[in-house]
Formats: C-alpha cells, sequence, structure tokens
C-alpha cells in the first residue's frame, strides 16, 4: 500500500491534514498517513529529522510513499531527507507538485483503493485543477 507524508510548516496543520485525509478515506481502506511539521523547537519551520523519522516509521509498512509538501522549503527539506536515505528506499518515494490540502484528500482516497505510487501521484498533481465555485 502507499502511503502518504505530509510535511507542513506547521505541526498542527500537517497533523489536520493528515487527519482529514485519513477521514475522507476511512471508509474505502486504510492507507497510512502521517503529518509532520515545524522546526526542532517546536516552532514554525521544517526539521529534515521529523520527515527522516516519519520516513522510517513508515518504509517498513509501505510499498511506497508520496510527500506533500505545503511550501518550498519543505520541498527542500523532504528533498534532503530522502537524499539521505539509502537508494532502495529513496526509489520507493515521490515528492507531489500538488495542493496540500486537495491533493492529500484525493491521494489518501487513491491510496486506500489499493493503487500504486505513479497513480496516487498523479490524482494529488490533478487537485490542482479543482474547482470549488464556478462563476
Amino acid at each position: 500500500m502507499v502511503g502518504i507524508l505530509i510535511v507542513s510548516h506547521s505541526e498542527d496543520a500537517a497533523r489536520g491534514i493528515a487527519q482529514i485525509a485519513r477521514g475522507m478515506s476511512a471508509a474505502i481502506g486504510d492507507a497510512p498517513i502521517a503529518g509532520v511539521g515545524g522546526n526542532d523547537e517546536g516552532g514554525l519551520g521544517v526539521s529534515v529529522a521529523k520527515i527522516m523519522e516519519a520516513l522510517a516509521d513508515m518504509l517498513p509498512k509501505c510499498d511506497g510513499i508520496l510527500i506533500l509538501p505545503d511550501l518550498g522549503s519543505s520541498v527542500l527539506s523532504s528533498r534532503g531527507a530522502v537524499g539521505m536515505l539509502s537508494d532502495e528506499d529513496a526509489a520507493k518515494i515521490v515528492i507531489a507538485d500538488a495542493p496540500v490540502l486537495e491533493g492529500a484528500m484525493l491521494a489518501a482516497v487513491e491510496a486506500s483503493t489499493g493503487a500504486d505510487l505513479p497513480a496516487v501521484a498523479q490524482i494529488a498533481k490533478e487537485a490542482k485543477n479543482l474547482k470549488k465555485i464556478d462563476h
């Protein structure tokens, strides 16, 4: 199964988005979904160590992991964490250029159906096209 890791500058935001994604996909299946955020001191920021810890927890349980970062330095920190993994583990991870909330929700539903990592990443990226209001 594909897991989803939300990486945010805010620990509360990361956990909240992960909670929404789990709630939206729970009726379909049980994809592993985690959220990490905040710096090592507990403030706003991104911690490579927290990302590494989450990946170490998820990798043994998942066939692949989709990382959904919120902003630029979340991407950089996610890339840094993936770069510290073995080539074998790094090959199981995709960092998506997708809206974090909508992408997480759609990816969680897709992952819960048993879809593979490329399909889960694709559906997260397609969340960019969702319209909330049609005027």
